[in-house]
This record gives C-alpha cells, sequence and structure tokens, in this order.
C-alpha cells in the first residue's frame, strides 16, 4: 500500500538535495517496503530518490517497483545510467526488463554491457514465455564433485555476494551435466576431507527449460524446494527456479484460473486491475457476456412454449429462480472441484468415470436432501393456491420437489464432465466449463422442471 504521508517528506529532501538523507532513507527499509513508500512519487521523483542509493541497493528497490513504473522509468534513463541499472540486477530481473524495452532502447544498452552479462540477457530472454525457461535464474551456486567440503565451503564464502542462494550448491561434471545437490547444512556437517561426491545426494528433482512453469513450481511446493534446477536437453544445468518466482508465479496462475472461470478474458496479470482501463475491462468481459446472454435466450424460448402450464399452475413460477440458483450453484462446485483437480494434476481426462461417478453419489444425496426440503416448503406455503380439480398440493410438491432433485443431479454432471470434455479436446477446462455451465444448466433445468410437472400432473 503506497503511503501518501511520506509522500511530502521525500519531495521536501529532493527539492533541498539533500542526498545523504534521501541514501539513508533507501538504506533503512527493506527493499520492498522502501520501493512501496517512493510509488507514490512520479517516475522523475523516484529516480532522484533511486540515484542517491548504492548502486546494488538501487537495483534491489526498481527491481520491486511495479512494472509500469519500472516502464516509465526506463524511458527517462540515459543509456549509463540504464546499462549501469541492468548490470546491478540479478539475472532473471535483468532479462525480464530488458524484454519490456523498446528495440531502440535494447539496440542501445547491449552493446555496454559486458559480455557475460550480454550473453546471459540473450539467453534468458529467448525462452519463450510460460516455460520454466522464462522464470529462471543464471545465478545459481554450482561445485564440482571431486573438492573437498572444506573447500566447497571456502568456494561457497567467496561467490556468496553474487548468488541469489546458496543454501544448495549443484554439483556437475566436466560437460555441466547435473549429477548430484549438496546443502550448505550437509557440509558443515560433513568431515572436511570429505569429498562432494561422498555426501552430495545423487537423486536430484529437475526441470527442462521447455516444461511448463506451473509444472516446475508445483515441484517446488510439492518438495519444499528453496530452488528447482533446470537442465537442457543434454541433461546439462542452465539455471534455476528460486521460492520467490515460483511464488510469484503461483499467483499469476491462480488469478488467470479464477478469472477464466468468471469467463473474462485478457491478459489474466496479477495485479492489474487497478492498470487496466474501463475499456480494457469492458473488451475483456463483453465477449462471452454476448456470447451467452443470446444462448439465454433458449430459456426464454422454453418458458414461453409451458407458458400454458404456469397459467394452469401459478405456484410453478415461485419456485424457477430456486430452481436456477440451485443447478447453477451445485454445478459450479462441481465444476470448481474438478478444474481445481484437473490443474493440481490429481486427476485426468482418464478418471472420467471415476469422478462422474462420485458426483453422482454426492449429486444423489444433495438431490434427496434439496427435494424434501422444497416438497416441504410447497406443502407449508401453497394450501391456498387454487389448483384444478384432480390435482393437489402434493402431487405438485412432489412434482417440484422430483424436478429440484434431477435438477441437482444434471447440474452436477455438466458441472464435473464439462472440464473433462474439455481436458480430453486439449482446451482449457477453466475457459470451457465455466462460462457455458449456467447457460447449459439453465436450459436443461427448465426443461427438466416443465416436462417433470407434465409427467405427473398428467397433462
Amino acid at each position: 500500500m503506497k503511503n501518501p504521508i511520506i509522500v511530502p517528506e521525500l519531495r521536501e529532501l529532493i527539492l533541498a538535495n539533500k542526498n545523504a538523507e534521501i541514501a539513508n532513507f533507501c538504506r533503512t527499509g527493506h527493499p520492498a517496503i522502501v520501493a512501496e513508500l517512493i510509488s507514490a512519487l512520479s517516475s522523475k521523483e523516484v529516480w532522484q530518490i533511486l540515484k542517491n542509493a548504492e548502486r546494488p541497493l538501487r537495483a534491489e528497490i526498481f527491481s520491486h517497483l511495479d512494472v509500469d513504473l519500472q516502464e516509465d522509468l526506463v524511458t527517462t534513463l540515459n543509456r549509463e545510467e540504464l546499462v549501469h541499472l541492468l548490470a546491478d540486477m540479478a539475472p532473471d530481473d535483468r532479462a525480464d526488463l530488458f524484454k519490456r524495452m523498446t528495440d531502440e532502447k535494447q539496440e542501445a544498452v547491449l552493446p555496454a554491457l559486458a559480455h557475460a552479462e550480454r550473453e546471459d540477457i540473450r539467453r534468458l530472454s529467448a525462452y519463450e514465455e510460460g516455460t520454466a525457461g522464462s522464470v529462471m535464474t543464471s545465478d545459481y551456486a554450482m561445485l564440482p564433485a571431486q573438492i573437498t567440503a572444506a573447500q566447497a565451503i571456502d568456494r561457497l564464502r567467496r561467490e556468496a555476494p553474487n548468488k541469489e542462494t546458496i543454501y544448495y550448491a549443484y554439483v556437475v561434471d566436466e560437460n555441466r551435466k547435473l549429477i548430484g545437490s549438496v546443502s550448505l547444512k550437509d557440509l558443515i556437517l560433513s568431515r572436511p576431507n570429505a569429498t562432494i561426491d561422498e555426501i552430495m545426494q545423487k537423486e536430484v528433482l529437475f526441470t527442462r527449460i521447455h516444461d511448463d512453469q506451473e509444472d516446475a513450481v508445483r515441484k517446488i511446493q510439492k518438495y519444499d524446494l528453496i530452488a528447482l534446477p533446470v537442465v537442457n536437453e543434454k541433461d546439462s544445468l542452465v539455471g534455476i527456479i528460486t521460492y520467490d518466482d515460483a511464488i510469484d508465479v503461483i499467483n499469476q496462475e491462480n488469478t488467470e484460473d479464477m478469472e477464466k472461470l468468471m469467463a473474462i478474458g485478457g491478459s489474466h496479470e496479477h495485479a492489474v486491475y487497478s492498470k487496466t482501463s474501463s475499456w480494457g475491462h469492458f473488451k475483456n468481459r463483453a465477449g462471452w457476456v454476448v456470447v451467452l446472454a443470446m444462448l439465454g435466450l433458449i430459456s426464454g424460448l422454453i418458458v414461453q412454449k409451458f407458458e400454458g402450464l404456469l397459467l394452469q399452475f401459478t405456484i410453478l413460477a415461485t419456485f424457477m429462480p430456486m430452481l436456477a440458483d440451485t443447478g447453477g450453484n451445485t454445478g459450479s462446485q462441481s465444476a470448481t472441484l474438478v478444474v481445481r483437480a484437473l490443474a493440481l494434476k490429481e486427476i485426468s481426462n482418464k478418471d472420467v468415470l471415476a469422478v462422474l461417478l462420485k458426483e453422482f453419489k454426492v449429486a444423489i444425496l444433495l438431490g434427496l436432501l434439496l427435494g424434501m426440503i422444497t416438497f416441504g416448503r410447497v406443502l407449508l406455503t401453497g394450501g391456498e393456491i387454487l389448483l384444478p380439480e384432480g390435482c393437489t398440493i402434493a402431487i405438485i410438491g412432489s412434482a417440484i420437489a422430483l424436478a429440484l432433485s434431477l435438477q441437482v443431479v444434471t447440474a452436477t454432471l455438466i458441472g464435473a464432465g464439462l472440464p473433462m470434455v474439455a481436458s480430453f479436446l486439449k482446451l482449457d477446462p477453466a475457459v470451457v466449463a465455466s462460462p457455458a455451465l449456467t447457460t447449459i444448466v439453465d436450459i436443461t433445468g427448465l426443461l427438466i422442471y416443465f416436462y417433470t410437472i407434465k409427467l405427473i400432473v398428467g397433462i
């Protein structure tokens, strides 16, 4: 949350050129907190703050700024300032920023960077978005298998300032092929003359550069890893995905799944609601809304077809909202659970029969419960309603209760089945299931409702 109270004080420091106090302000807080506090300033004022911080700290604070503010700052910096900033940033953050820069900026700064940094940017920027390679960093600790624990600790001590994490070091052979891993704890507790080959874990969890980023971070989440090594087709170590980047990916994927479930288009980036214009939100949401509204006309046609039945039994109209809401709720519950299970790889489209059977059992129990409640509701409140000769309130109550129970069962099975069908067809279950679910459930529910009433009442 941006703090408007501190903004006037920061502006006073800038106007008074109190650079020492500004530098102290940058040092005394966590870089994320400093970034949060200065985000309420203009991009020009933000740079007046950042340029007084020490270079490594400046890059760290910059990395915590909002993406749009970073982009604004990049456009205002001269070549030398931008080169220094890129050089001090973490490799993955540097590559992300580089990809968001204009072609002109990229061509200007790339030749000015050191060869190692230039090649690192080119390599990390080349990986397709959404893959493990696109979220990894090349800033990791690497050890040969032949050195001793004492030598390894000494090496890590020297490399620690320039590495994202040294809690795990990855053991490679002469061709950089990943052959094991060793934790800092294991190194400290081992005999000083024990070789890395003796103490390393030879079975290492890893992901490949072209694997889906969500699959990669799920490994970090499942196995409580600090980092996950990334290898290429030759099993050579090329980077690691750290837990902080994994959290960012999980947030992004959760945002994407939630918005897709609600039939919202767009980029599905995390925390972009306030940055998206009203027109942008309109474009993201209008498509599905219009399509579903057109399909909703079918529901109107069904009601129109049974208009005579409604006029004859006015009590039926009072239970139509309950029918629609109950079907939508039970279907959405089922769809949400199945979509989530598919996303977490708990189930696959091969499990369709088992999933439908389980949901059918749940639906039967829900249908019985809601049917009894509905039957009691009709008996208690429908005694004064005029009915045609030969038809009692108990018959009407039974018909409505049975229709509602059948609606619960069909809605639940549709909610479970749509994501499974989408998965089988290689479509996104979240996109297919939720937007279509409500409309389909409404149409099937009305058909079940009216035909059940006609069958039981005998019209």
